[in-house]
């Protein structure tokens, strides 16, 4: 190889290139360990509505350390996902001294199961959050096997759009364990739509229920309380909800 001048320059170059890579990585981590470039505020991109300002700062406490180059996002962004009303969080550096922060906080539409403060929010997803009384009364009702709960919430805007033509709104839906159907309106009355089968599905029951309603539902009296759609052909109505 000392024999080779042009051999013996290109190893020189390389060396050198190499180390003045690592001195400018070993300068980079210096300079990021030093007080220099601190962080002075963190900005969130739009104003919140249901997380409060007392949850940030308790879940970012401890976190929000080092520098502008040093500061931990994946964990500011888990911490923040932590939070009851939180769906998603993003956490990104705004030169020179800023962290920008942008939470999607769940929105929701029903309350969950049996009690336990479980709500589910318009994607169908299930979480844990704490509401005013007079706002969970406000929402409707919701339950149903573990997973199920996307396939309820679509069932349940399905069952409210067929039921426009009555005035009624539905307040509850429950999907049994044996997957059937349960849906109780605002004036009290439940109907009973048994499972999904593929020659009279749940729709098409309902839809029935729909077309009797104003003939043979809205000025009955003594008013049933159960409506039984069970039947192929035909529907059966009951005083007093049977046990089921």
């Amino acid at each position: 190889m000392w024999h080779k001048p042009q051999l013996m320059t290109a190893v020189a170059d390389l060396l050198l290139a190499a180390g003045a890579a690592a001195l400018l990585v070993a300068l980079g981590l210096g300079a990021a360990r030093l007080p220099l470039f601190p962080l002075k505020e963190v900005v969130f991109s739009q104003e919140l509505q249901e997380v409060q300002r007392s949850e940030v700062e308790r879940a970012l406490s401890g976190l929000v350390r080092g520098n502008f180059f040093s500061v931990n996002l994946e964990a500011l962004r888990g911490a923040l996902e932590k939070l009851p009303w939180v769906r998603k969080a993003e956490v990104r550096r705004a030169w020179p001294s800023r962290l920008e922060v942008r939470v999607e906080e769940h929105r929701p539409a029903a309350r969950w199961g049996e009690g336990g403060g479980q709500l589910v929010n318009t994607y169908g997803e299930v979480f844990a959050a704490g509401l005013p009384p007079a706002r969970a009364d406000a929402l409707p009702q919701l339950a149903g096997p573990l997973g199920t709960a996307p396939d309820v919430l679509r069932r349940f805007d399905d069952f409210a759009r067929q039921l426009q033509p009555t005035g009624r709104q539905p307040r509850q839906l429950v999907l049994s364990p044996r997957l059937a159907w349960q849906l109780k309106l605002d004036d009290g009355l439940l109907l009973e739509l048994g499972r999904e089968q593929p020659k009279a599905p749940v729709g098409q029951r309902l839809a029935r229920f729909v077309e009797i309603y104003p003939a043979v539902l809205a000025e009955r009296s003594p008013r049933p309380q159960v409506v039984d759609l069970r039947y192929p052909n035909g529907f059966a109505l009951r005083l007093a909800a049977a046990g089921k």
